[in-house]
């Protein structure tokens, strides 16, 4: 037999492949290939050369050296939650770092060793053994290795900074096949990169995180309100969240209400307006910061109280369920405008569909204080940032569900920044300025350094400039 690849890769070398790894070589042809190269978001269905489910750092060498000699396209899965599907591609060779799920947690020094394969869920388990946690996303089964490369956001953001701000070092697998270390006071170049350029520069196999003091019990919960009364509950928000210390965090969603069971059974399906609330502190001072934002409007159910911190952080998940058909457009905002309310309730009145919401995220705070320059992630001006989860189970409403995003999105140009969040975008190519703004130049610079064939280039990629 022989692969989609240049030249033809025999049977013989895949049997002294697989003999070599300690993890699984699969093919199209055998058992299990169906589900390794199946991720998140359904509308991607490509079909991989071979996928190696990598076992330890070892595998991954291996598998780098296995597909450069051969010339075989290297994808990288961590997660699987890519919107654009990155971590896999047409007749390449996936590097599958789902088995590698060690997460080593130094409660005294407060830092937690975590290998790709991990979900956001698992390190927050591990962390909150010891009543600590670092800034990771809103969605439980994402990966840690995506969001991290890209920047990461999430409740803790506003006190403690992005993901990438908590990243203390990483041990990386090269494009030449070596493994280094990176951090800043070694191949600073490669950290900095490394912390918001994505999978540009090579494959992550472990990741240090500093830890802070949160929980186990914190301050949180949602708000629901009719849609009907969202243009004037956005209004009083914004006033809200223009003066919220950084400890508080509240995001809002429109959507159709789930049938959660603190939502009333006849509002099950309608559309409403969510204030998701979060307080990083001390649970008496979240009371007394939260009670305004618990007085606006008259809302149809209030579930903020104690809530365990790793259970907040898995509280959205069924509203994101893998297997479905998903589709992203994303703004970020440096101010709370009147006429982005009248868009927000404008497209609000037409979601495509029962799953679609449209989503904000309040940032600021300690994500603002780091320099532009200081990591690559550049969105340092970013107070929010839109994200419309487009989400259906049809093909046959690919097209409105795409268009309604696509509109929408054009419709907010003009009240934002003109930058994106790397992981929110779902092509496979473009906006790449958008993404890495300020520091694109420079982010081809340590692609030069570090893979100047572009060997790492099945992500938001940064070409080199040789």
């Amino acid at each position: 037999m022989s692969l989609a690849a240049k030249p033809p890769v025999t049977e013989e070398e895949i049997d002294a492949f697989r003999a070599g790894v300690r993890g699984e070589v699969i093919l199209p042809t055998d058992e299990g290939y169906d589900e390794a190269r199946t991720v998140w978001n359904a509308t991607i269905d490509r079909h991989p050369a071979l996928v190696v489910r990598c076992a330890g750092t070892s595998d991954v060498i291996s598998a780098v050296a296995f597909a450069k000699e051969r010339d075989l396209p290297i994808s990288v899965k961590g997660g699987g939650h890519n919107i654009a599907g990155r971590a896999v591609e047409d007749d390449a060779l996936m590097i599958d770092l789902s088995p590698m799920r060690s997460v080593r947690v130094d409660p005294d020094a407060r830092t937690a060793r975590v290998e790709p394969g991990v979900v956001l869920s698992e390190l927050d388990h591990e962390t909150q053994a010891f009543g600590l946690a670092t800034p990771v996303g809103y969605n439980s089964t994402t990966g840690v290795a995506g969001l991290t490369l890209g920047g990461g956001f999430g409740w803790l953001s506003r006190r403690y900074g992005m993901t990438v701000d908590n990243l203390v070092s990483a041990d990386v697998v090269t494009a030449a096949g070596e493994l280094v270390h990176a951090s800043e006071t070694e191949n600073e170049d490669l950290f900095w990169g490394l912390r918001g350029g994505g999978g540009n520069f090579g494959i992550v196999t472990s990741f240090e995180f500093q830890l802070h003091e949160v929980g186990p019990t914190v301050l949180s919960g949602p708000i629901v309100h009719p849609f009907e009364d969202a243009a004037s509950v956005l209004s009083e928000y914004r006033e809200f969240a223009a003066d919220a210390p950084e400890d508080a965090a509240v995001w809002f969603v429109i959507r159709h209400a789930p049938p959660l069971p603190f939502i009333p059974e006849e509002w099950h399906g309608r559309k409403v307006l969510i204030l998701a609330a979060f307080y990083a502190g001390e649970m008496s001072e979240g009371e007394e910061v939260l009670r305004p934002l618990r007085e606006i409007g008259d809302p149809i159910a209030d579930a903020v109280g104690p809530h365990p911190y790793a259970g907040w952080q898995q509280a959205f998940d069924g509203l994101a369920p893998a297997g479905a058909r998903n589709y992203w457009k994303s703004h970020n905002f440096v101010e709370f405008t009147d006429g982005m309310i009248e868009t927000f309730v404008e497209y609000g009145e037409r979601i495509p569909s029962e799953g679609t919401e449209i989503a904000c995220a309040q940032l600021g705070g300690a994500i603002n204080d780091v320099p532009v320059d200081a990591t690559a992630y550049p969105h340092r001006d970013a107070r929010f940032t839109m994200n419309l989860h487009t989400q259906w189970e049809d093909p046959g409403q690919d097209e409105a569900c795409i268009a309604w995003a696509r509109d929408m999105h054009e419709a907010m140009t003009p009240h934002a920044t003109g930058g994106v969040y790397a992981n929110f975008v779902p092509e496979a190519v473009g906006d790449q300025q958008a993404a890495y703004r300020e520091n694109y130049d420079r982010l081809v610079e340590v692609k030069n350094a570090w893979d100047p064939e572009n060997l790492f280039r099945l992500n938001h990629n940064v070409e080199p400039s040789r």
